[in-house]
Parts: structure tokens; sequence; C-alpha cells
């Protein structure tokens, strides 16, 4: 199968990078669309991926995060779990799968993941979540607060399980649906 060229590519992180950015924008000034924003970024940014294009989709990450800080303003803390860790691992998920042949480095890799995305949500917890959005005055915020490191290595460790399960389901999804594009 021949190599897509430069321009193919290019195009794609461009477009991908486009649709990103407006999500991460979008979802950064209203909050109840900041999951999905997220969500709707991640995918965009797989595309690239499903092309075995693994610089063009760091690239549109990267491009996709400044036009969202550039456009964002003041909610730009709210980019920042998406920079940390959400971005990067759907990157961090195509090298494992394409480069990583055995099991046992699959298992080490995956701890590795889910300690760096424990210590992605407990920056969000202390750089986000706590100023920006209030959360101390929910009712669950003092047990919480009383048994943080708890919560947030064992549920956000589960919550990792879950997470990066979907998105390898994801990868696949796309992977299919992009084959039909014959560059």
């Amino acid at each position: 199968m021949k190599r897509p060229s430069k321009a193919y590519e290019i195009a794609l992180s461009a477009i991908a990078c486009a649709v990103a950015a407006a999500a991460l924008t979008l979802g950064s000034y209203v909050d109840v669309m900041l999951a999905a924003g997220y969500l709707v970024a991640i995918f965009a940014l797989m595309v690239p991926l499903a092309k075995d294009q693994i610089w063009g989709s760091a690239l549109a990450l990267i491009g996709a995060f400044l036009l969202a800080f550039f456009f964002c303003g003041p909610s730009v803390f709210r980019l920042l779990p998406f920079i940390a860790f959400f971005g990067w691992h759907p990157i961090v998920n195509h090298l494992q799968m394409k480069y990583v042949k055995k099991n046992w480095v699959h298992g080490l890799i995956f701890l590795g993941k889910a300690v760096w995305f424990d210590l992605a949500m407990w920056l969000m917890w202390a750089v986000v979540l706590v100023p920006f959005f209030g959360v101390e005055s929910a009712t669950w915020y003092p047990f919480v607060s009383r048994y943080f490191f708890w919560v947030l290595f064992i549920g956000g460790t589960l919550f990792f399980i879950a997470y990066d399960f979907m998105i390898l389901l994801c990868r696949k999804s796309i992977a299919g649906i992009l084959a039909r594009i014959r560059r």
C-alpha cells in the first residue's frame, strides 16, 4: 500500500485540529459541554492516527490547544486536563498498540498510564475544580477532602480502566470507518 502524501497528512491534521479546537472552545464556554468537547476533540485527534500519522495528530493536538487557548481567554484553566492527559492519551495508545508486542510490557504501560491519569486528575482537582467550579460547597466535598487520596487513586484508577478500554474500542471503530477512505 502506498503511503499518503504529505499534503494529505497536513490536510487531515488541519481538519482534526479545527474540529478539536472548536470542540474545546465550545466546551470551555459552556460548562455542561466541557466533557463532550473533550470527547469530540479526542475523536477528532484519532482521525490522523487511524491513517498512522502520529506527527500529524501530535501537531493537531498542539494546534487545537493553542487555538482554544487564544479563543477561551479567562476559561483557559478548563483546558489544562486536556493538555495534561486527555489529548496525549490516544497518541500514547496508538504508539503502544503499534510497537509493543509483549503482554507484560502492556501491563507496565497500563500502570504508567493509570498513574499519569491519577496525577492529571489531582492537577485538575487542585487547579480547576476547587477554584473555578466551587466544589467546596457541594455536599460530598467533606468526604472527598478527608479521603482524597483513597478516592483519587482507587476511584480514579477504576474510572481509568473503563475509560482506557472505551477509548481503545473507539480507536478501532474510527479505524474501521476511515478504512473506507482509499488514500
